[in-house]
């Protein structure tokens, strides 16, 4: 039987001289760059136009990187308000001089929100249908960008899994430890390309697409039950200031969207138009 033991201990970056691109930063271009070329295949069936389809990509990069990094601050540091401020908006540290440091800290609840939030914006200003029309649609990019974030996780070292107590598991030496934990970055990289097969199915081969919100409400509820499993094998990513019950803060924040999805796949019915 395979048993995972790695050694992991991968360079920061790209060393390109005047400074280091992070590989945790090309993630994010890998998934933008590939939920663009999906959303072009959706686009060309559902006959929109290129120009909504790049203002599109517009609203989501801004909103999705905005939101991530608000709700970084929001759940998890929000001494940066009052000790770097700046470094909230900026990829630069602000104490002790100016450091370049690429964007640290995004959290995939404050992207969840600003999605939506973009994508209201975007069809009451572009596209003119319904939110959730887009909804249904932009979420299959937003999995397989999912896969991507994680992926830049391991590599970065970050938002580790707890010490698996046996030889199975990961050791991070960049986090001079010398014991595996598991590698709960894998884990949901893993289970995000499940589900980002699953709603490209449903969105592909039936007619599900058709029932507003479904889609939409599958997504919630798949990524954020995956990300709630998780988290009983995941070191906390900062402060605790949302714990009831033994859950942490990740799984609190995670049952509000379950309960949401839930909602659009089996209560949610669209408003008729009234001739």
């Amino acid at each position: 039987m395979f048993a995972l033991d790695m050694v992991w201990d991968p360079s920061k970056g790209l060393d390109l001289s005047f400074f280091t691109l992070h590989y945790y930063s090309v993630m994010w271009i890998v998934a933008f760059i590939l939920g663009l070329q999906i959303m072009k295949r959706i686009w060309y069936k559902e006959k929109q136009s290129n120009q909504s389809l790049d203002s599109l990509f517009i609203y989501a990069v801004i909103g999705i990187m905005l939101g991530a990094r608000l709700g970084h601050v929001i759940f998890y540091q929000p001494e940066l308000i009052k000790e770097d401020f700046w470094s909230i908006f900026l990829p630069f540290s602000f104490q002790n001089g100016i450091k370049f440091t690429g964007f640290q800290g995004l959290a995939s609840h404050g992207a969840a929100i600003a999605m939506i939030i973009s994508m209201y914006l975007y069809n009451k200003k572009v596209l003119k249908k319904t939110v959730l029309w887009i909804l249904d649609r932009v979420v299959i990019p937003v999995a397989s960008g999912a896969v991507f974030v994680r992926i830049g996780n391991f590599i970065n070292s970050e938002i580790i899994g707890k010490p698996t107590g046996s030889d199975y598991g990961v050791t991070f030496k960049q986090l001079g430890e010398d014991f595996p934990r598991h590698p709960a970055q894998l884990y949901e990289a893993g289970s995000y390309i499940v589900v980002f097969f699953i709603l490209w199915y449903f969105y592909w081969k039936t007619k599900k697409s058709e029932q507003e919100g479904f889609l939409f409400g599958l997504f919630l509820v798949l990524l954020w039950s995956i990300r709630f499993c998780v988290e009983f094998v995941k070191e906390p990513q900062g402060e605790e200031y949302f714990t009831l019950f033994g859950l942490n803060t990740g799984q609190m924040l995670s049952i509000p969207f379950i309960l949401i999805g839930l909602y659009f796949m089996f209560v949610y019915k669209p408003k008729t138009k009234l001739s």
